[in-house]
């Protein structure tokens, strides 16, 4: 068993309780002494006991303050001053006073094994007060002293239980905080390892940020400006090479619609807008006319196809569909030598499927380096582009039987 009063109470009433219970003895023993007999050697008994109680208290409030708690020199005087105040009770019952300290001292003074002993012989005394003082004379008395005993040990025993139930709560409640202060100290670090972590992911996510905008825009010069100048540059070798005026024009004309839409490319790239086409143009629109130009610049047969219900994509899922498809285009010029090239695409539920097909030479896609001849992105770029999305890219083709890519990406609508 243990004391389940605040320390601040225990300390206090350690320090001025005992000497307050004596002084009430002292009181009301002088008081009733001529009642209860107490002859000249009583006093001068009594009064030698109560300075030994004094000196006794003094010395245990010294102990108490070198080593609080327990221990086997307070144990010893707790029973020195039991026996203190059971003689006193026997000389005047109302020292009783002073000997019921035994019964708030007992739990925080004693070891566990001794607290049941401690409060018995506490009990004994009371009870001999209770019943007139010791010792009984007669039967009768004696039976009074012992039914008054056993009233005070039942009581002794249910405040007891009452005690260790409260303990326990107490002891409970004091591991329920101390798992608390452990579960926060575990969080707060938990929270500082974040904290550290999150800052460590901002640096990272800048620094993949910086890269995929260095990407991106490699991308866009590739997709624009390079298929641009290529086209250019096509137009003005068939004029330098025509001896036909009215032809010639024709093809200086092609060229400069190219420069401007280039320009124009390159002005939104830095800018990240969407491509030229689908400024006024819905996506399945800004196809066709991509790939009938392509066509006419290129002199390829192609044709471009649309299935299901067209719908109005996010900005970034139609810009990225574009540029695979002028990629796929561009890489078909450089590398096919096809015929025929055919585009579809199709509205299938919740995603897009993008299918360019032609009947070119192919290629072994195992064999295929990262960047093509030419320093364009090619495959790598394509798919790229629709992972960024959260899209996928998929490649079927072998030498001599031409290419088919087909392009997965969600279809996410434009909610503007």
């Amino acid at each position: 068993m243990t004391n389940t009063v605040p320390v601040e109470s225990r300390a206090s009433f350690d320090s001025w309780g005992p000497y307050a219970l004596l002084a009430a003895g002292v009181v009301a023993a002088a008081l009733s002494a001529r009642p209860v007999g107490m002859d000249r050697r009583g006093v001068v008994a009594s009064a030698v006991l109560v300075a030994v109680g004094v000196v006794l208290q003094v010395r245990w409030g010294r102990l108490k303050r070198r080593q609080p708690g327990p221990s086997r020199t307070g144990t010893c005087l707790y029973f020195l001053r039991w026996a203190l105040g059971f003689v006193l009770t026997w000389l005047n019952p109302f020292f009783a006073f002073y000997a019921v300290a035994g019964y708030y001292t007992a739990a925080w003074e004693l070891p566990r094994r001794l607290v049941l002993p401690g409060l018995f012989l506490t009990a004994i005394t009371m009870a001999g007060s209770e019943v007139g003082g010791m010792p009984p004379h007669g039967l009768v008395p004696w039976t009074g002293f012992f039914l008054v005993l056993g009233v005070n040990m039942g009581i002794v025993s249910v405040f007891t239980r009452f005690t260790d139930q409260e303990q326990e709560r107490a002891r409970v409640q004091a591991e329920t905080i101390a798992e608390l202060e452990r579960t926060n100290k575990a969080l707060q670090q938990a929270l500082d390892e974040n904290a550290a972590l999150h800052a460590q992911l901002l640096v990272q996510a800048r620094e993949a940020g910086v890269a995929d905008e260095r990407r991106r825009l490699a991308a866009e010069i590739h997709d624009t400006l390079a298929q641009g100048l290529t086209g250019i540059i096509a137009q003005l070798q068939v004029v330098a090479s025509t001896p036909d005026p009215a032809g010639a024009r024709e093809h200086v004309g092609r060229a400069m619609d190219l420069a401007r839409h280039s320009l124009g490319e390159a002005r939104r790239s830095v800018h990240n807008l969407a491509p030229v086409a689908l400024e006024s143009d819905g996506l399945p629109e800004a196809l066709k006319k991509t790939v009938a130009e392509w066509g006419d610049r290129t002199g390829v047969r192609a044709e471009f196809t649309v299935t299901g219900t067209a719908e109005q994509l996010h900005e970034e899922v139609s810009a990225t569909v574009l540029r695979i498809v002028q990629e796929a285009l561009s890489n078909a010029a450089r590398h096919a030598h096809a015929d025929r090239v055919g585009v579809t695409l199709s509205y299938l539920g919740d995603e897009v499927i993008l299918d360019i097909r032609d009947d070119g030479r192919g290629f072994d896609p195992l064999t295929l380096p990262a960047r093509t001849p030419s320093g364009g992105f090619g495959l790598d770029g394509m798919r790229a582009r629709a992972e960024r999305v959260a899209g996928s890219l998929t490649v079927e083709t072998e030498p001599g039987h031409g290419t088919a890519l087909s392009a997965r990406v969600p279809l996410v609508r434009d909610e503007r």
